[in-house]
């Protein structure tokens, strides 16, 4: 009969099968079959602590006699270890006695990480997360282990609301505010409103843009109409008359990483207030400019008509699955609606320590270390790219990766690619970020920020190798 412990320290199912009663033979004999069992098939791996005789003889309805005897039997056998005054323990079978258990290997991380978008997680305020971690865990209240709000922790909306308003220009309160389960979600969620409660049949996105912007509007049934990007950022004055909604990175363009221009985001406000059209602005490393303050958000200047994206994953980590949506007014039910159909509420101890490390300025000061690590790498990155001829540099000195172009006539993107992840270096193309690649000019995104300061050196090495090589150079 199928059996499990509950009180005796370890939990176990045991199938437990019921023998002839000899005075307690056959039942010894069950949990001896039993045990062996779990410790043959891996359910009880070496090391295992076993409860205690008393225990297991109260959860299983058997004599403590019983129990002790059978453990002396498997200890005989090898298959238990049994110390005076210690816990009894699984023993450590000889290699031909224990089960074969195939696991999937882990996918290899590469050595070198010089993708974009990725931060320094070595350096995640591990000691400030932890002390904010004690203090929600002490003044928690037995609600706190609830349910949550689909619409999140006050506590996490109202410190978002103060601290979006101080270092970005954000217009907010916390009753616009929606947190999410990560960036990707948070796409998610507002792509179906887009298409479903608004009626958004068609979108802009930048080109060369994140590809994930096109994925969520496909995916939510709206057509995709690229807005090509030059040295101001993105061509706000070819916006067609048929988009409802346009998705910009305007602090610091992904890829090619230049500010929208101001002229241009004038001139996308008039365009959503004339219109009726929805600005989405994706801020994934607005904190990050390194040759002044960054620029503030463009949702200040038209918080009606624009949805601002916020996420921990670029100060903090990606771990962490925290973004935030500020809406227009009219945005916020919708919203709130499609996260309940989504995951019903994101997890909530996780948002009460993020808003004590924003409450405290603990996150302030993380990014102020972060900005001074990833300026100086920045730099370093643009000094060895200056010793190679060909090489174009875009985009000014901010975020968490750099566009790198090649010389007309040189190496092609993909062939430096392959040589990189030959050498164990992962980068990332420009073709892929196109809307249609064909005929478009490849490059490279060096992410500086994911290496640790340790690791960043010999990182660049291999670069500048691959790249020294291909241009005709040797190191």
């Amino acid at each position: 009969m199928p059996n499990s412990w509950t009180g005796s320290g370890v939990d176990l199912h045991l199938d437990l099968q019921p023998g002839p009663d000899d005075g307690g033979g056959g039942r010894r004999a069950g949990l001896e079959s039993a045990l062996r069992a779990a410790v043959r098939d891996g359910r009880l791996p070496p090391g295992t602590r076993m409860p205690s005789t008393r225990g297991l003889a109260r959860e299983l309805g058997l004599a403590r006699g019983t129990v002790t005897a059978a453990y002396g039997q498997l200890a005989e056998e090898g298959y238990l270890l049994t110390r005076t005054g210690a816990a009894t323990v699984v023993a450590d079978l000889p290699v031909a006695a224990r089960p074969e258990r195939p696991r999937e290997a882990p996918p290899a991380a590469p050595r070198h990480d010089l993708r974009p978008g990725l931060p320094d997680t070595s350096a995640f305020p591990a000691r400030a997360w932890l002390a904010a971690t004690r203090r929600v865990l002490a003044a928690a209240r037995p609600e706190v282990f609830g349910a949550g709000d689909p619409q999140g922790r006050i506590e996490l909306r109202t410190a978002l609301a103060d601290h979006l308003g101080r270092t970005r220009g954000v217009i907010a309160d916390p009753g616009r505010i929606v947190v999410t389960s990560g960036y990707h979600q948070g796409l998610a969620l507002l792509t179906e409103v887009l298409a479903g409660e608004l009626g958004v049949r068609t979108a802009a996105v930048e080109d060369p843009g994140h590809g994930m912007f096109r994925e969520k509007l496909h995916r939510a049934g709206i057509a995709v109409t690229p807005l090509r990007v030059d040295a101001h950022g993105a061509r706000v004055e070819d916006l067609p008359a048929a988009a409802g909604a346009v998705f910009l990175t305007p602090a610091h363009q992904y890829p090619t990483g230049v500010p929208l221009h101001p002229a241009r985001r004038q001139a996308l406000t008039a365009w959503a207030r004339a219109g009726g059209g929805v600005i989405v602005e994706d801020d994934y490393d607005g904190e990050y400019r390194y040759d002044r303050r960054p620029v503030g958000a463009l949702q200040g200047t038209a918080p009606g008509r624009t949805v601002y994206c916020g996420t921990a994953s670029k100060t903090l980590g990606p771990a962490l699955r925290l973004a935030w949506l500020v809406l227009p007014p009219d945005l916020v039910g919708p919203v709130v609606r499609a996260k309940q159909r989504a995951d019903l509420y994101s997890e909530t101890l996780g948002q009460l320590v993020l808003a004590d490390l924003l409450a405290t300025h603990a996150h302030d000061r993380h990014v102020r270390g972060a900005r001074l690590r990833y300026r100086r790498r920045r730099a370093l990155l643009a000094q060895r790219l200056a010793d190679l001829p060909g090489l174009t540099v875009h985009g000014v000195p901010a975020g968490l990766h750099t566009l790198v172009t090649l010389p007309e006539g040189g190496p092609s993107e993909q062939s430096l690619l392959a040589d990189c992840a030959r050498r164990g270096l992962a980068l990332r193309g420009l073709t892929e970020l196109h809307h249609d690649p064909a005929g478009r000019p490849g490059g490279l995104l060096v992410g500086y920020a994911a290496p640790s300061d340790h690791r960043f050196p010999a990182a660049l090495d291999v670069l500048t190798t691959v790249l020294g090589h291909a241009l005709g150079r040797r190191r």
